[in-house]
């Protein structure tokens, strides 16, 4: 058993300011595209490395609907990118030589990035897959892209890809160990190789779950050799008000589910039931991960999981005040601020989503806003170096690399956002008996909300 602390901290804002020096509390306010493509601070730069229905290597066109991805070492000084596209059948298929099944159009393409952030050339990487939506790079230098489907018909697994060998028998295989749901993304613990995986569920129910393999090797192939798949749940699926003391930690644990139908039985063994998870990635020695559209108000919610203490918290819940609403894909960027982009957010009337920052300090920022219309911004990933953000539009698909006066990399920093505390002017306010409750025994908004919204009710 293990013991998850719902207990969430507070911090006190800084201004809304450059501190002196320079600082990496924020970069600016941001500069108007004349492109009309994306939005960036002064000093900033883009270049749009890759559009649809453009060539691969081999003359097939590149399809639409690009997603999740992850900047690689590539030989020569060059990056290499591995992206997801989240195609289905019917649709226009990413056309590759080695599918896993022919009748499906998803898959993953490589683009070789030279030192000068132009593309080289871009090739498949895998195909014949259903919606490859988000996934996560492994310590090992590979990617794993997840199917993000519901349907009972051979698909809803993740597979491993080598950026270096595209198209590999491994890149066919699906890991059957880790399960067959609707997956969204993973982040894979560089200590252990426990791999944790989110589940983007539309029934009204995610859930949380690890993979814990037998053979840490941390080798391509290894996750494929069989492990442990459980479901995050509470002891108590309910806490009374009377019974809970300030910081007070509660039992929990996880279980295991059965690789075939997890989804039904961590919904039948009472695992803790989030809305829609989406994006997610570990560093730090933390695991960072968001619910869309959860929330009181549907806006959205990050957490963090340290494996090292066992404690989960809510580190911060979308409102109409805070103005930040459906976080999707999620890093933590090298020197340490957090990173995610919005999917769907409606901002002032406004329907361009952003690429939003939070500093350990609390303080957040907007580094980037889409002015593409009815779209969604994907794929956020550093190069190896630190030196070019890359990130995606949905469609039409285009990749962008993204450079500028970045803050120095900081592995210290990085370290820091994992312990920091939850930013207190981004909670919830709280009415009714919540509030009610959370001022009767001392606890904080974002305290309060966690027993709330993971189904630990204050009564």
């Amino acid at each position: 058993m293990s013991t998850v602390a719902l207990a969430l901290g507070s911090c006190t804002p800084s201004p809304d300011r450059r501190k002196p020096g320079g600082d990496y509390i924020r970069y600016g306010p941001l500069v108007e595209d004349p492109g009309g493509v994306l939005d960036l601070p002064e000093g900033f730069q883009y270049r749009i490395i890759s559009e649809e229905g453009s060539a691969l290597r081999g003359g097939a066109p590149i399809p639409t609907r690009y997603d999740g991805m992850a900047a690689f070492r590539g030989p020569g000084n060059t990056t290499v990118l591995i992206r997801n596209h989240e195609l289905e059948g019917g649709q226009a298929p990413l056309i590759g030589n080695n599918p896993f099944d022919s009748s499906q159009a998803g898959g993953t393409i490589g683009i070789v990035v030279g030192e000068d952030r132009k593309k080289v050339e871009e090739f498949a990487a895998s195909c014949g897959t259903v919606r490859n939506c988000a996934g996560g790079a492994t310590p090992w230098g590979t990617w794993l892209t997840c199917e993000e489907t519901e349907e009972d018909d051979g698909h809803g697994y993740v597979f491993e890809v080598m950026p270096e060998d595209p198209e590999n028998d491994l890149s066919r295989t699906p890991i059957k160990g880790m399960g067959s749901f609707s997956h969204e993304a993973v982040g894979v613990d560089p200590e252990t190789g426990v791999a944790y995986l989110t589940e983007d569920s539309h029934s009204g129910a995610s859930f949380l779950y690890r993979y814990i393999p037998e053979d840490p090797s941390f080798r391509p192939g290894s996750l494929q050799r069989g492990g442990k798949l459980q479901a995050l749940t509470l002891e108590e699926s309910t806490l009374r008000a009377k019974s809970l003391e300030k910081g007070r930690r509660f039992g929990a644990h996880w279980i295991d589910v059965d690789p075939g139908k997890p989804h039904e039985e961590a919904f039948s063994k009472g695992a803790v039931r989030f809305k829609r998870l989406e994006g997610a990635c570990f560093s730090g020695g933390t695991f960072w991960f968001d619910d869309t559209t959860g929330g009181e108000e549907r806006r959205g919610q990050i957490y963090r999981y340290r494996p090292e203490d066992e404690t989960l918290e809510l580190f911060y819940e979308g409102t109409e005040a805070n103005r930040i609403e459906s976080p999707d894909n999620i890093i933590v960027s090298p020197w340490g601020d957090l990173l995610f982009v919005e999917d769907e957010a409606i901002i002032d009337g406004d329907s361009s989503n952003r690429i939003l920052g939070l500093t350990p300090q609390g303080e957040l920022y907007e580094f980037g806003r889409c002015r593409v219309g009815d779209t969604e911004l994907a794929g956020p990933t550093f190069s190896p170096d630190g030196q070019t953000f890359f990130v995606n539009i949905f469609k039409p698909g285009m990749t962008l690399a993204i450079w500028g006066p970045f803050m120095r990399g900081s592995a210290a920093r990085q370290r820091q956002m994992a312990y920091a505390a939850p930013p207190a002017h981004l909670a919830p306010e709280l009415t009714g008996e919540l509030a009610e409750a959370a001022e009767r025994f001392g606890m904080s908004a974002l305290e309060a909300a966690a027993y709330d919204r993971l189904a630990v009710p204050l009564v």
